[in-house]
């Protein structure tokens, strides 16, 4: 209960307090190590495509959050969730090609739901505001 409390209680004082931007580095760090696995024919095709993906997800939460409008707010929330939908077809495209494990597409789709559900709450939140 002490946790719960606690974690209700705590104040969001920067963008790296946001669960968002959290779970969306969390997957800009899975994405840079699994891509360093690809063929470096990819090292200016797919793996750099997905490296710009995620990171512009966790960059967007990052400047959304400090933007004082609702509509700007928006804006940086919606590029992300953008960028984290190319990303996901990207993923697709790396598992059909076998650059990536069933196992370890299936992580990183799971990954990417939780952060584009944590944006969606971003964007609801900014709306209430």
């Amino acid at each position: 209960f002490s946790m719960i409390t606690s974690i209700i209680n705590k104040k969001i004082k920067g963008f790296t307090d946001l669960q968002a931007w959290k779970e969306a580095h969390k997957l800009v760090l899975t994405i840079y190590k699994i891509t360093q696995t690809f063929p470096k024919e990819e090292v200016y095709g797919l793996t750099n495509q997905m490296r710009r993906c995620v990171i512009s997800v966790s960059s967007n939460i990052a400047e959304g959050f400090s933007r004082q409008g609702v509509k700007e707010k928006h804006q940086f929330y919606y590029t992300a969730k953008g960028s984290l939908t190319e990303l996901q077809n990207q993923l697709l495209v790396a598992k059909d090609i076998d650059y990536v494990t069933p196992e370890k597409f299936s992580a990183i789709a799971s990954q990417s739901v939780i952060v584009h559900k944590l944006l969606n709450g971003l964007i609801k939140s900014a709306m209430s505001k």
